[in-house]
């Protein structure tokens, strides 16, 4: 079996946005949407600190789907556009979203991002993967782990493009990847654990 995932080192992340970035070029995600967020933990804005002038700390947080392993997302769709792959993946079916956003609701992550109008891209035409499926009006789109891209055997474009090195990304069911020795780390956890939807996606530190 494959199980792909990744890890972020939460000590290594400068919260530099190139992982987001590098995201939306890759899947012609439009504009005002996107699939990967940096967040700043314990802030209501992005590069927010906490603290006070001078004693000020800032932890950033990157969020995407989870891949879950047990996805709230799959059990909510009505009509199976959302399914698991033998890879382990959480997809979506464009061709059966029916734009009900049950699978949004369901989300504790909210990693799922909704087309309620014609998607726009600037500068005006597709970019990014030509592999990658153009989403329409209506649909749920979300983090695919890169699908074009590992269905090749390479790391999603997040993983590849991040300065710090912050990414790991691998199999799970390999006992000898890199990433599988990352979740022995001491400090290694899943958001919203107590969700019980067993991510994919972890973190360190």
């Amino acid at each position: 079996m494959t199980k792909l995932a990744i890890a972020i080192d939460l000590d290594r992340c400068v919260g530099c946005h190139t992982c987001a970035n590098a995201c939306k070029m890759q899947n012609n995600v439009p504009m005002g949407m996107l699939w990967n967020r940096i967040l700043t933990k314990d802030c209501d804005v992005i590069d927010g600190a906490v603290g006070e002038y001078p004693a000020l700390a800032r932890t950033y947080l990157p969020v995407q789907c989870q891949h879950c392993a047990n996805a709230p997302c799959q059990k909510a769709c009505p009509t199976g556009a959302t399914y698991k792959d033998e890879k382990g993946r959480v997809e979506v079916d464009y061709d059966k979203c029916i734009g009900c956003r049950m699978c949004m609701a369901a989300c504790p992550y909210n990693a799922r991002v909704f087309n309620w109008d014609d998607p726009v891209r600037e500068p005006g035409f597709d970019y990014g993967d030509a592999r990658v499926p153009v989403r329409a009006k209506g649909v749920v789109e979300k983090c695919t782990l890169c699908k074009e891209r590992t269905d090749g055997d390479e790391v999603p474009l997040c993983v590849r493009v991040c300065p710090a090195r912050a990414r790991i990304f691998g199999d799970l069911d390999d006992p000898d990847s890199e990433i599988s020795r990352a979740a022995l780390r001491s400090g290694a956890h899943h958001l919203l654990e107590e969700k019980g939807s067993r991510p994919q996606i972890f973190y360190i530190g």
